[in-house]
C-alpha cells in the first residue's frame, strides 16, 4: 500500500488525527485575513470586466500582420481614447478588444485604426457588443448565482439541518469572495467563461462539504446517549476520516486546470483560456480549504451552543476528569450504563481497557517451564 493510502487508512481508523476543530480560531483568522485582502483588491482595483458585460468592439486584422502587439495597443488607444487588449493569434492576425465604447463610435474608430495599421477598412473585421446587452448578461449572472445559493440552502436544510446549511453558505461566500478578489488583484478579464468557471467550482466545493456533513450526520446519531465524545470530537474525526479523499479529488481536479492556466495561458499564450482557468484553479483550491477548515468547524460551533450539546460536553469532560484522577485512559469505552447501548459509530477503533489489554498474556495451557 502507498504511503498516502496508508495514511488515509490510519486517519479513517482514528489512529492518527489533526485537531482541525480545536484549532478552528487559527483557521478563522487566516480566512478573515485572506477575505479582507480580497475585498481590498476589489475596492481598490475593481474587476476588469470584458466587453460582454460593459459593451465595446473587437477588431480582427488579416493574417501575417507586421505590427507588434505594443504598436497595436498604442494605435487603438489613440483611435478610441480607451485602453485596449491586443492578442496575437496563431495565424499571425491581431485581435484588438476595446471596451466601454458606444456602438455609434465604432465606425470612426475602425477607420482610424485601419489607417494606422495601413489596412483597407473593409479588411478589418469588427464585432460589436452594445452596453445594454452586456448589462443584461451581468444581471443574468447575478440571478443565476442567487438562485444557486437559495437552492443549496434549501437542499442542505432538508437533507441535513439548518446549521449545516448556514455553514455551507458561509463557505461558498468565502470561496466566491476569494476568487473574485484574486481576479481583481491579478487583473484578468472577467468574461462569461469566468462566470461558468465560478459556478463550476461552487459545485466542487459543495461536494467536499456534503461528504464531510454526511459522515458527521451518521456518526452523531443518538450522540446524547453516550458520554465518551463531544460533538466537536466527532466533527473532527469526520474531517480526518475524509481528509485524504478530499485531497485526492482536489488534486485530480486541479491538474488539468493547472495545465490550462500555466501551460495554455502562460507558455502557449492562449490568453482566452485565462478567464475560465483562473476561476477554476483558485476556486477549487479555496473550496477544498473551506470544506475542511471553515464549514465543519462552523457547524461544530453552532451545535455546541445547543443546551443538549452543552450538557453533553459537561458530562464528557467530567467523566474524563474522573478517569484521569483514577489513572485510567480518558477515552475508555463507555459502559452499557452510560451509553444505553446507543454509542455512535465514531471513526476509529475503541481503545481497550487495561483488563482487555492484559488478556492473552498468561501462560499457554499445557506448557510447563
Amino acid at each position: 500500500m502507498s504511503k498516502l493510502g496508508n495514511l488515509g487508512a490510519r486517519l479513517h481508523r482514528g489512529e492518527i488525527s489533526y485537531d482541525f476543530v480545536g484549532k478552528r480560531k487559527i483557521w478563522y483568522g487566516v480566512s478573515i485575513l485572506i477575505t479582507i485582502t480580497a475585498i481590498l483588491g476589489l475596492a481598490v482595483r475593481g474587476l476588469n470586466m470584458g466587453i460582454e458585460f460593459q459593451g465595446g468592439a473587437v477588431f480582427t486584422t488579416p493574417t501575417k500582420m507586421s505590427t507588434s502587439v505594443a504598436q497595436a495597443e498604442g494605435y487603438a488607444k489613440d483611435a478610441s481614447g480607451h485602453e485596449a487588449i491586443v492578442q496575437k493569434l496563431g495565424n499571425g492576425s491581431l485581435r484588438i478588444q476595446i471596451a466601454g465604447i458606444e456602438t455609434d463610435q465604432s465606425d470612426r474608430i475602425k477607420k482610424d485604426l485601419a489607417k494606422d495599421l495601413n489596412l483597407d477598412p473593409e479588411k478589418l473585421a469588427a464585432d460589436l457588443v452594445g452596453p445594454s446587452w452586456g448589462e443584461q448578461i451581468a444581471n443574468k449572472a447575478w440571478e443565476g448565482l442567487a438562485i444557486f445559493m437559495v437552492l443549496v440552502v434549501i437542499y442542505l436544510a432538508i437533507a441535513f439541518e439548518w446549521r449545516m446549511a448556514i455553514a455551507a453558505l458561509v463557505a461558498l461566500i468565502h470561496d466566491i469572495t476569494i476568487t473574485t478578489g484574486i481576479y481583481a488583484l491579478v487583473g484578468f478579464e472577467v468574461t462569461p467563461g469566468t462566470v461558468i468557471g465560478l459556478l463550476t467550482i461552487l459545485g466542487y466545493s459543495l461536494y467536499d462539504t456534503v461528504v464531510v456533513f454526511d459522515s458527521l450526520k451518521e456518526q452523531t446519531r443518538d450522540i446524547t446517549k453516550q458520554t465518551r465524545w463531544t460533538y466537536s470530537d466527532i466533527a473532527n474525526r469526520s474531517i480526518n476520516g475524509t481528509l485524504v479523499r478530499s485531497i485526492n479529488t482536489t488534486v485530480v481536479a486541479l491538474l488539468p486546470v493547472a495545465g490550462l492556466l500555466f501551460i495554455g495561458g502562460g507558455f502557449l499564450g492562449a490568453g482566452t483560456l485565462n478567464d475560465i482557468s483562473l476561476s477554476l484553479f483558485v476556486g477549487l483550491a479555496a473550496g477544498a480549504y473551506s470544506s475542511i477548515f471553515i464549514a465543519t468547524p462552523l457547524v461544530a460551533d453552532l451545535k455546541e451552543r445547543e443546551p443538549a450539546m452543552k450538557a453533553l460536553t459537561k458530562r464528557v469532560l467530567a467523566k474524563r476528569a474522573q478517569a484521569a484522577a483514577g489513572g485510567e485512559s480518558a477515552e475508555t469505552p463507555a459502559t452499557a450504563d452510560d451509553t444505553d447501548d446507543h454509542t455512535p459509530a465514531v471513526v476509529g477503533p475503541r481503545n481497550q481497557t487495561p483488563a482487555a489489554r492484559g488478556r492473552g498474556r498468561g501462560k499457554t495451557p499445557g506448557k510447563r517451564r
